[in-house]
């Protein structure tokens, strides 16, 4: 019981952290305000884009689930999809150069509240990019799901309610967690070598990032063409 839970909350870690691997624009403020406003604001930053993302992961969830059945009957074709599209992503990000967005930006001052605030506005901002980014490491992963049944008894449909609800939660709460040890590193590492950080070091965060990203994606689609 103890390790299928570890693996549950293991699965919805790698796909929180995978997906917080890039340095996109809010990572760039965020990065921007742990430099300008100091730790605690680039952490409390880091955490609203952690929670945003969560948030649209229970959207991508909600649709993985639905369309669990057609996932299991064609799931070759679609991790395949997945993967080419992790590679994909990962070969922009290698090649995405984020400091002249760091020219254009200034850290203004701001309350720790709002740090958090704007950063998960600003997330959901852009749902459209983000949540079919996170739905294509949830099929690249194979998260598995337990569904209801409806033709089971009712205290077996009972426990197939709890039981899936009891994933669902695991998976979640491994994605936030996964996606808060992220931003905790990142602000940690950048904080310690705050005084020499300088924005070309971010130029080199995006290549180890797109490399890790089309790394996992080249691992998918060799699972795919070994399975």
């Amino acid at each position: 019981m103890l390790l299928e839970i570890i693996k549950i909350l293991f699965g919805g870690f790698c796909v929180g952290l995978a997906s917080s691997v890039t340095v996109g624009p809010v990572a760039v403020l965020c990065i921007q305000r742990t430099l300008s406003k100091g730790h605690l604001s680039g952490l409390l930053s880091g955490l609203g884009i952690a929670c945003a993302d969560t948030l649209m992961a229970i959207l991508a969830f909600s649709v993985y689930a639905l369309l669990k059945s057609y996932i299991d009957e064609y799931s070759t074709i679609i991790q395949s999809c997945g993967g080419v599209f992790v590679v994909i992503v990962g070969i922009l990000i290698f090649f995405k150069n984020p400091v002249p967005q760091i020219r254009k930006n200034r850290a203004g001052k701001s309350a720790l509240w709002q740090d958090f605030a704007s950063m998960f506005g600003f997330t959901l901002a852009n749902f459209v990019v983000i949540i079919p980014y996170i739905l294509a490491f949830f099929t690249m992963f194979n998260i598995d799901l337990v569904l209801d049944n409806p033709d089971a008894d009712t205290v077996a449909t009972t426990y197939t309610y709890v039981g899936r609800w009891m994933n669902n939660v695991l998976v979640l709460g491994g994605f936030l967690l996964g996606a808060t040890s992220w931003w905790l590193a990142l602000t940690s590492l950048i904080n310690i070598f705050r005084k020499g950080f300088r924005p070309r070091h971010m130029l080199t965060i995006n290549r180890i990032a797109g490399v890790v990203i089309c790394a996992l994606g080249i691992i998918t689609l060799i699972s795919v063409i070994i399975g």
